[in-house]
């Protein structure tokens, strides 16, 4: 009989990057699950336990690969799912369900209309500046890498403005290719550069993904409006549950990744202390909420061992400055560790 195995499909570009703040091959070794050529660029493996398989694409795709039971879980971000769902919903007639089961806390990006300024170079009011263009333009053009989250944006901003049945027209097509529609909207798909596209008005605005806005400032552009903010996660189909054993291997992918996004920043603090010391130390602890419920104690015959879970990145109350006061107070064999992962509990997965 076949050992079940899990289909992970893998992120090319930021989120593989350590250089670009994803460094997600990084959090698969934390979570117990180191990765063989990812990093490299693929294709990966994962050695060490060989019922997950590694999938390399790119996050655009990961969301119809689902919805088609081609891969089983998917690391990617929401705008790119959000695209792939409204494709279905506009090109195929069709609703996919799928789900957020975990988020990874990085990837993080806007998703805006850009536009040119107004003469003065001051930002046009949204509502006034594109109801003054769709009484102008019967046929409004605009450019994205996200075609269709493009095209929601538009419909529900015509129809609000009054503007939905003679704007309700689409065409998503390449950049730029004659438009084969007369009224609506044509929307250029394109692969970069929407910046240039836009001031160079060769369309109307458009829909980009940024981080900063500086590349936009850099251009001279303007933010008009947010349409959405990003976030990358795991994603599933719903229908994983309906085979008892890829949710089980599901469900540990998720535990042991979470383990290690929980762990980021935290470290284990040991240290040992007098008896006649425990009342002061532990009365330190609890007033900076240093344990939950009760405080993490080994007791010798002597000497009783204490361990705390700290955050490495808090500015109200530094590592440095928790070291010193617990000396102050009698500790002694003060010792630090970095955290790889730290799970509460199955409960912190729902899925």
């Amino acid at each position: 009989m076949k050992e079940e195995q899990l289909i992970i499909g893998l992120p090319a570009g930021s989120l593989a990057d350590p250089n670009r703040g994803g460094s997600l091959a990084n959090l698969l070794d934390d979570a117990g699950f180191p990765s063989k050529g990812y990093d490299k660029g693929g294709p990966s493996s994962f050695p060490v336990t060989p019922f997950l398989v590694g999938w390399d694409g790119r996050p655009q795709e990961f969301g119809a690969q689902l919805s088609l039971g081609e891969v089983d879980l998917a690391i990617g971000g929401d705008d790119w799912v959000q695209e792939r769902r409204l494709e279905f919903k506009y090109e195929y007639k069709s609703e996919i369900e799928l789900q957020k089961v975990l988020p990874l806390k990085r990837g993080s990006v806007r998703i805006v209309i850009i536009a040119r300024p107004n003469a003065d170079g001051s930002t046009p009011d949204c509502d006034e500046w594109l109801a003054a263009m769709l009484k102008e333009k019967p046929l409004i053009s605009m450019v994205s890498e996200m075609p269709y989250i493009a095209l929601n944006w538009f419909r529900e901003k015509a129809e609000a403005l009054g503007f939905g049945d003679s704007h309700n027209d689409f065409s998503v097509q390449k950049f730029k290719t004659p438009p084969r529609i007369e009224k609506g909207i044509v929307i250029y798909e394109t692969w970069g550069k929407t910046e240039a596209k836009v001031l160079n008005q060769s369309v109307d605005f458009g829909l980009e993904i940024t981080q900063t806005g500086s590349a936009l400032r850099n251009y001279g552009l303007v933010i008009v409006d947010d349409v959405m903010r990003s976030d990358a996660g795991v994603w599933a189909n719903p229908a994983l549950r309906d085979n008892a054993g890829k949710y089980d291997l599901a469900r540990m992918f998720l535990l042991n990744l979470y383990g290690a996004i929980h762990a980021e920043n935290k470290v284990l603090m040991f240290f040992n202390a007098k008896r006649d010391q425990q009342d002061s130390i532990v009365q330190y602890l609890g007033s900076n909420h240093l344990f939950g419920d009760e405080p993490t104690i080994n007791e010798g015959i002597n000497f009783i061992e204490f361990s705390i879970q700290l955050d490495a990145a808090s500015k109200k109350l530094p590592i440095a400055q928790v070291r010193y006061e617990l000396a102050k107070l009698g500790a002694t064999a003060i010792e630090t560790i970095p955290l790889e992962s730290s799970i509460p509990g199955l409960d912190v997965i729902d899925f």
